[in-house]
């Protein structure tokens, strides 16, 4: 049986907890700094201090937590100039003093947030192919060696289907580039909508997509491979596109020692139903304490 979607409840729990933490101890440390700017008297300046809370929650809570850090870290001070409001020529400088350091620190929160916008946006883009708009070669490398230590851990089979799209140059050949970049668009969102959310899809060459399936059996994957290849070819057929899909499919028992290794053998299935004919499933398994991938008889090189 496949694995369900995992509640994500417990995680967001424990992120939020993180949050609020953080926010708490950030604004008891620009009280702090106030304390400490009433104790050291009207001649030390100490607003640079107050960039340390401010800066910590911005980046790791978000605007709202910079914003009130601010308005907590001018209002600190404040109480502290007013206690000492006799070391002041007139009433009104703490008050003007406070107002400038508040937006001053409300301009550094607002280039906070856009810079971390910007470098998520980036590091997300990084690991997106910017085509399909799903995984690319790189960020598959790094999500799928996590669930290959994950699967070390448990003990539990994990599985991998290689998908190549049979005559794609023809496409590009005869309908231009325009359709085959739509083509691939179109296979991307069908594979990826016949999937668990937790399923790693992504597209590792030209025509080429990786999928793997954690924690998933030969009886469980063999039924995703027929689904989704009944999905890709009513898809084509949908198109008129004069094209097919082949799949390699393998379930590691005992997962392999690397990512690379991960891939060759769902490449090396791939091909091989290439080399029946094209437009075929070929399963693999690689059974606990095997070196060598055994087929499964009853399903090997089947045609939906």
């Amino acid at each position: 049986m496949r694995k369900e979607e995992p509640d994500m409840t417990t995680f967001n729990g424990h992120k939020n907890t993180f949050k609020c933490f953080l926010t708490l101890f950030c604004l008891l440390l620009a009280i702090l700094i106030g304390v400490i700017r009433y104790l050291t008297g009207p001649e030390f300046a100490l607003s640079l201090f107050f960039l340390f809370p401010i800066i910590l929650g911005t980046w790791y809570v978000g605007r709202l937590a910079g914003v009130l850090l601010s308005l907590v870290s001018a209002f600190s001070w404040l109480m502290a100039d007013v206690v000492m409001l006799h070391a002041f020529s007139s009433a009104l400088i703490p008050f003007l003093n406070e107002t400038f350091r508040l937006v001053v620190f409300l301009i550094i929160t607002g280039i906070l947030v856009k810079l971390r916008k910007a470098i998520d946006t980036h590091k997300a883009l990084a690991r997106i192919d910017s085509l399909t708009l799903v995984h690319n070669r790189r960020a598959f490398h790094d999500l799928a060696d996590l669930e290959l230590t994950k699967a070390r851990r448990s003990k539990k089979p994990l599985s991998v289907l290689y998908v190549d799209i049979d005559n794609f140059k023809q496409v590009n050949d005869h309908f231009g580039h325009h359709v085959g970049d739509t083509l691939l668009c179109s296979v991307a969102k069908t594979i990826k909508t016949n999937l668990r959310a937790v399923d790693l899809i992504a597209r590792i060459g030209g025509d080429e997509f990786c999928i793997l399936l954690a924690e998933t059996g030969s009886a469980a994957v063999a039924l995703v491979a027929r689904k989704l290849k009944e999905k890709l070819l009513g898809l084509m057929q949908n198109y008129n596109w004069p094209v097919t899909c082949s799949i390699g499919v393998i379930t590691f028992e005992n997962p392999p020692d690397s990512v690379d290794q991960l891939i060759d053998a769902a490449d090396a299935q791939m091909y091989f139903a290439k080399s029946q004919g094209k437009n075929r499933i070929h399963y693999k398994i690689v059974a606990e304490n095997e070196d060598l991938c055994r087929t499964w008889p009853q399903v090997n090189s089947a045609s939906p």
